[in-house]
């Protein structure tokens, strides 16, 4: 049965009650209309020149799940949670620069000179974005953004979420038919937790920060 919970706690509540889960009740589900709304939160992220190259595949179909679940080494939260947020990285984001930036233009965020600048800039050969490496580094970090605004969104809304690493990326891009136009980064199992989540140890501040050189 699908429900909604919106909610909204302060940031400093979000961020010190998000913590990595991974027993969901599979009898909650998330309605459809809310999960479209925590992705269109998610997507306010920034990303490296504004390519925006995340994709979202999001996978509720159960029977797709359990297809996935060996694929995921059998970790129950596939099955279980709500929903499974395939965060994946566009290599060819570039190609988007036209469409983004005239809506820039059209929004009156630049002029039309400016624009034609950075478009002509973002598609060169010599870009960055059109050499498979660099843009797929590009694109991971734009995906770890997005994927943690997504994570502490769904706490916003009063969800749970655990990203996941841990799977057969060859065998889900099998799977899924992802195109090697992107890179799949990672999966986010995001639901109501079966059991209260708990903190969990933390390096200091001085541990991991450093001020004007390394020592």
């Amino acid at each position: 049965m699908e429900q909604t919970t919106v909610k909204s706690p302060d940031f400093q509540t979000v961020i010190r009650e998000r913590h990595s889960v991974r027993k969901y009740d599979p009898t909650f589900r998330i309605s459809k209309e809310e999960m479209k709304q925590m992705l269109e939160e998610a997507i306010l992220a920034p990303s490296s020149s504004n390519l925006q190259p995340w994709r979202f595949l999001v996978i509720d179909d159960q029977a797709k799940k359990e297809q996935l679940l060996p694929i995921a080494f059998n970790q129950q939260q596939i099955v279980h949670a709500s929903h499974i947020v395939a965060v994946l990285a566009d290599k060819e984001s570039y190609r988007n620069a036209e469409t983004i930036y005239s809506r820039a233009v059209a929004s009156g965020f630049m002029d039309e000179a400016t624009k034609t600048r950075m478009v002509e800039r973002l598609i060169s050969e010599q870009s960055p974005y059109r050499k498979s490496e660099a843009a797929k580094d590009i694109g991971l970090v734009d995906a770890g953004l997005i994927s943690m605004q997504f994570m502490l969104v769904a706490k916003a809304h009063g969800y749970d979420t655990v990203p996941m690493g841990g799977f057969n990326k060859a065998q889900f891009n099998e799977m899924f038919a992802v195109p090697e136009r992107y890179e799949t980064v990672m999966l986010i199992a995001v639901g109501k937790a079966a059991v209260e989540a708990h903190a969990s140890a933390r390096l200091t501040l001085e541990e991991v920060t450093f001020w004007n050189e390394l020592e």
